[in-house]
């Protein structure tokens, strides 16, 4: 028996399309278990309509104690963790349960994004294949899974203790996979699990989502000393892309201030770099879109994209500068 544990807070606009895969994918004795974090929305009301039991908090308290609250619920052998802006697939369930036997006891199977998305547009488009790209590189030995497609053993989960529910906003599944990996367990992702996720996002939300998990990313990764590992989708191309802009901000800005278009030489080349740093990426963007798609893609990779990797790094460690802590 499968629990899929699914959080939400003012998940309307995602929630309905979420619920009807859930439990189009959910087996006959499977459970789908929706977790109100205190939604002023009408995220109650859909739950409702939909053959799923809802646990409703009385105020908001996080991602994580709302999955906490789902698991201590939960009647099946197997927890899968899902977020309410994610759209099962037919044989996801199926899938993830085979993966996690295999993977056999004390271990975590996670599964990533589809690279078509939910919604349309170029830049959910983008988000999907720079997510599946990053989070199915190493299957064998990721360096976390994420609570958007997560597959752990029940028994497994509460002896863990579960989420950490003072931890950051966000990141709580990075927290979670490094606590058990220290303990002994095994992290596997298998690319046929998938979800298709739903971003509803632009350029400005595009970039907002990312200075957000970067800013959070960079006071977990700076407390832990680990800033320039190569996790996920906090990869090293990535680190790399963002240290090559702002070279090439830099060497822009130097030209104009003092006049010297000499100083413009280097920016080709560090545009260069920051693409082959990130050729996986790229040759993903190809596979995917196409030539346009892959050209556009890797523009806004290497050009606009670092902007937000900047803005978010410098907000954590101003955060850490405070006194912030993971």
């Amino acid at each position: 028996m499968i629990s899929i544990v699914i959080p939400v807070r003012n998940g309307a606009r995602t929630l309905e399309a979420c619920l009807r895969a859930a439990c189009d994918a959910a087996l006959p004795d499977n459970e789908v278990i929706v977790v109100d974090d205190g939604s002023v929305d009408d995220s109650a009301t859909i739950a409702a309509r939909h053959p799923c039991r809802l646990v409703r908090l009385g105020r908001p308290r996080g991602a994580g104690a709302a999955r906490n609250a789902g698991a201590s619920v939960a009647r099946g052998e197997i927890l899968f963790f899902t977020d309410d802006d994610c759209i099962l697939g037919p044989r996801t369930l199926e899938r993830a349960a085979t993966a996690l036997g295999a993977a056999g006891p004390r271990a975590v199977v996670g599964g990533t994004y589809e690279t078509r998305p939910f919604d349309t547009g170029f830049f959910p488009a983008f988000q999907a294949v720079f997510v599946n790209h990053h989070e199915t590189r190493r299957p064998d030995a990721p360096d976390y899974v994420a609570t958007h497609a997560m597959a752990i053993l029940a028994a497994d989960f509460r002896a863990s203790g579960g989420f950490d529910e003072h931890f950051l906003p966000i990141l709580e599944d990075v927290e979670l996979c490094h606590r058990l990996r220290r303990a002994g367990f095994r992290l596997r992702m298998d690319p046929r699990v998938l979800v298709r996720h739903d971003f509803g996002f632009g350029l400005i939300g595009s970039l907002r989502n990312a200075a957000r998990k970067v800013r959070y990313w960079t006071r977990y990764s700076a407390l832990n000393g680990d800033l320039l590992a190569d996790s996920g989708t906090a990869s090293r191309g990535l680190k790399a892309a963002g240290l090559l802009a702002a070279l090439s901000w830099a060497s822009l800005a130097a030209a104009a201030l003092l006049r010297r278009p000499a100083l413009l030489l280097p920016v080709p080349l560090l545009v260069l770099g920051a693409i082959t740093a990130n050729r996986g990426l790229v040759r993903a963007f190809f596979a995917v879109g196409g030539p346009w798609f892959a050209s556009a893609a890797t523009a806004y990779l290497v050009l606009l994209y670092p902007g937000a990797i900047a803005v978010g790094a410098a907000r954590g460690l101003a955060d850490l500068a405070r006194g912030g802590r993971a």
